[in-house]
């Protein structure tokens, strides 16, 4: 298996335009990842979470996570949907995605056979990069 992540959408407002769902669709056909548990919940304005359904977010007649319509590997729970939204505000919602780095399984699997042990991981905010990268060309500038 390939390195697992997960990742945090917010939607403000509840407004979901699906506009990422072409890329996401096409990151699983190509083999880059697998998606393991989807998952769309909106916390209510008395603070109790309600889950979504796959839903046309584009407005074009078809369903636009049909692809993905019960996926669910059991990785996350109830548990973990309340913990994962406890910081939205009323009225927003999130979309949860696991999914496995499949692209990373081979390297992986390689680098076991070898004996190696991954010691530390981690993940760079976009934000801090780009807050970062500005900084460089004001000093070059």
């Amino acid at each position: 298996m390939g390195p697992i992540d997960y990742l945090i959408v917010e939607f403000p407002g509840s407004r979901m335009t699906g506009e990422g769902l072409p890329i996401l669709v096409d990151l699983v056909d190509r083999g880059i990842i697998r998606i393991l548990d989807l998952a769309f919940v909106r916390k209510e304005s008395d603070g109790t979470l309600t889950g979504l359904q796959i839903a046309d977010f584009d407005s074009d007649g078809t369903l636009d996570l049909a692809v993905f319509e019960g996926v669910s590997s059991g990785l996350l729970g109830a548990d973990d949907l309340e913990e994962a939204t406890s910081i939205l505000s009323p009225g927003d919602s999130a979309g949860i995605l696991v999914y496995e780095n499949l692209w990373a399984a081979p390297f992986a699997a390689a680098l076991r056979r070898g004996g190696a042990h991954l010691v530390a991981g981690g993940r760079i905010p976009v934000q801090e990069i780009l807050a970062t990268l500005d900084e460089l060309d004001a000093a070059t500038a």
